[in-house]
């Protein structure tokens, strides 16, 4: 979220008017009761509150892939909301910050597939909605969203990482704090801060931002004709006349980087090396210990899923087994099964570590397992020996059935 602010500043400050720009926030950071700055949101250490003045046009559980769908294609019906009323004469600037996995971007309570992102940009395309489009795109794995980009429709894409890297936190050193943002998105807005806008093309800020990622491959995708354009073209209005404040660019040698499904985990680690009080010390272990188990029964459900479809132990371990290289071919049973997943088991938005499991599905479906063998699987009472302990659990594990009680050992 911190982020999403920033990306508003920068584009305030540069000239857009705020009925020119539609933001999409959860908004659960502001006024959290963890946040040692109530009301206040920074986006590296010790800078500026990013998030007053930020319009809170989709908030909350109006934050969807539906109502992202309804803006980008300027649909009106759809939504309650702002809509783009863009024509040809426009140029359309997108930033998306959120989790992510092979061929979708998460919400909050839904995903968003590749395929209907792209008809989207189709659908844009043909109802002459821009004459030049940007999506700058921070995920994980969130190259494979535009690898189908068509390079004919006058839309540039850059992305957090190739199609099959996790992205990552940065600025995670800071005690007490969550990663202040994340690695791709911090290197283009501190660029954009910084530099003056009329000056500096896309492809310079591209190739800078490329080369300063350090953790994962920064890539771009669709039309490259216009990398020669000054990032004011999307980035700034016409009332913009460069850089509000020129800001130095924070060396960030020492700052600290995880991957992104590691975050909860390595801050909670780095909360306990840091911390001197015992109570406090049992308190974090004890997170240590629920995020821990909470992993281990995502590995074992999705485990135990590919034990039900596959038709013996080598074929399960197969479909367990991480590509190098991912490319989903069977997209509709891959939708189908991931939403049900994250439906049923684990919300993808609220899970994190869940992300990188998925590809799992993504390796059944290119085996062009049917879909409603797969489903069957994710609906089947779980069951696992994992040590000693007994712990009667009947509501926690959302992909049983709840009217029956199930034993985890944990």
């Amino acid at each position: 979220m911190a982020d999403i602010c920033h990306a508003y500043q920068i584009l305030s400050k540069n000239g857009i008017p705020d009925e020119r720009i539609i933001v999409f926030m959860y908004d659960d950071i502001a006024n959290d009761p963890e946040n040692p700055t109530p009301g206040v949101i920074i986006n590296k250490p010790d800078g500026p509150d990013v998030y007053s003045g930020v319009p809170h046009d989709y908030v909350g559980d109006d934050v969807t892939p539906e109502n992202f769908l309804a803006v980008l294609t300027g649909n009106s019906s759809a939504t309650t909301g702002k809509v783009l009323q863009s024509d040809s004469d426009d140029h359309v600037f997108v930033y998306f910050a959120d989790h992510g996995a092979t061929d979708l971007i998460a919400f909050p309570s839904s995903e968003l597939y590749s395929t209907d992102l792209l008809a989207a940009l189709h659908t844009m395309h043909g109802n002459e909605m821009y004459g030049k489009l940007v999506f700058y795109l921070e995920a994980c794995e969130s190259g494979s969203m535009f690898v189908d980009l068509p390079t004919d429709t006058n839309i540039y894409a850059t992305t957090a990482a190739d199609p099959d890297e996790s992205s990552y936190g940065f600025y995670c050193n800071v005690t007490g704090m969550p990663c202040l943002g994340d690695e791709y998105s911090i290197h283009w807005m501190e660029d954009s801060d910084a530099e003056d806008l009329s000056t500096e093309t896309l492809d310079q800020q591209f190739k800078l931002v490329k080369q300063e990622t350090q953790e994962s491959h920064v890539s771009e995708y669709g039309n490259m004709d216009f990398q020669t354009e000054s990032l004011i073209d999307f980035q700034g209005g016409s009332s913009s006349s460069g850089p509000v404040k020129k800001e130095s660019k924070v060396r960030h040698d020492s700052f600290s980087v995880i991957p992104s499904r590691e975050i909860q985990m390595t801050k909670l680690h780095m909360a306990l090396r840091d911390e001197k009080d015992l109570q406090k010390r049992d308190d974090i272990l004890r997170q240590i210990t629920e995020v821990s188990e909470h992993q281990r029964l995502m590995i074992k459900t999705v485990q135990l899923i590919a034990s039900v479809v596959a038709k013996d132990d080598k074929m399960a371990t197969l479909y367990m087994t991480r590509p190098k290289k991912l490319t989903v071919h069977n997209k509709v049973c891959y939708k189908t099964v991931v939403s049900a997943f994250s439906e049923n088991c684990f919300r993808l938005g609220q899970n994190e570590y869940a992300t990188g499991l998925v590809y799992v599905f993504g390796n059944m479906c290119n085996q062009f397992i049917p879909e409603k063998i797969i489903l069957a699987a994710n609906q089947r009472p779980v069951n696992f020996q994992m040590s000693r302990k007994i712990l009667l659990l009947t509501t926690l594990h959302p992909c049983a059935d709840p009217s029956q009680e199930f034993y985890f050992f944990i």
